[in-house]
């Protein structure tokens, strides 16, 4: 009697989520602040993040994807917009896996103070946190709020493959929750990248992080 290894299956009834990061938005400027949606910057997407976008539908072109999840921010809807294109799929909207709120640091203030290592951003970054920014979303209520949207999705698709086009916030929250690792461990998702989870009733299992293959090819 002989035992091969086997390859990953999924369970019954679970579901296949392919995270997808937006495409690179609009750079921000100073004094000259994104419009907001329900409070959140909504930039469009940058003339690199197209070219993206376009670059995730020549590689998904071919796989089997029953539905698209898109949030209320354009740039997650422009990063779908080729893909639906070609698999003929009209996205979902999922308000619920919007990018974490900012607070005062909304409308693309973020990245000035990031990039100048204000003592928040610092601190941010040493207690993998967004709430210490004034005004930002609370860590557990971001958390639920995602975990919930993520639960709603697979509920619908239960042995299917969903492409859900997110945040980079919302991807490192997400793999958070399945992995119990540290909040800001999967932090760093690059733009159009590919992670993969697969969720059933009774664990979410990370199965991929990251891939940029289809941007890396000349």
């Amino acid at each position: 009697m002989s035992y091969r290894q086997a390859r990953f299956r999924p369970p019954p009834g679970a579901t296949d989520l392919l995270l997808i990061r937006h495409g690179e938005s609009a750079a921000a400027f100073a004094g000259e602040p994104f419009p907001l949606v329900d409070g959140h910057a909504d930039p469009a997407l940058s003339p690199e993040g197209r070219e993206q976008a376009e670059r995730l539908a020549d590689r998904l072109a071919k796989t089997e994807i029953d539905a698209i999840y898109v949030t209320t921010l354009r740039r997650t809807v422009q990063t779908a917009e080729p893909l639906a294109r070609r698999l003929g799929l009209t996205p979902h909207v999922e308000r619920g896996l919007r990018e974490v709120y900012l607070g005062e640091w909304e409308a693309g203030l973020f990245r000035k103070m990031v990039a100048e290592n204000h003592p928040v951003a610092e601190r941010m970054w040493a207690e993998e946190r967004w709430d210490v920014i004034p005004g930002a979303e609370p860590a557990a209520a971001f958390a639920d709020r995602v975990g919930d949207a993520i639960r709603r999705i697979a509920a619908a698709h239960p042995d299917q493959r969903a492409a859900v086009i997110v945040h980079g916030g919302v991807i490192a929250q997400v793999l958070a929750l399945a992995s119990g690792s540290r909040p800001f461990a999967f932090l760093g998702a690059d733009n159009a990248s590919i992670s993969r989870l697969v969720v059933s009733s009774r664990r979410w299992v990370v199965r991929g992080y990251n891939d940029v293959a289809h941007l890396e090819q000349d």
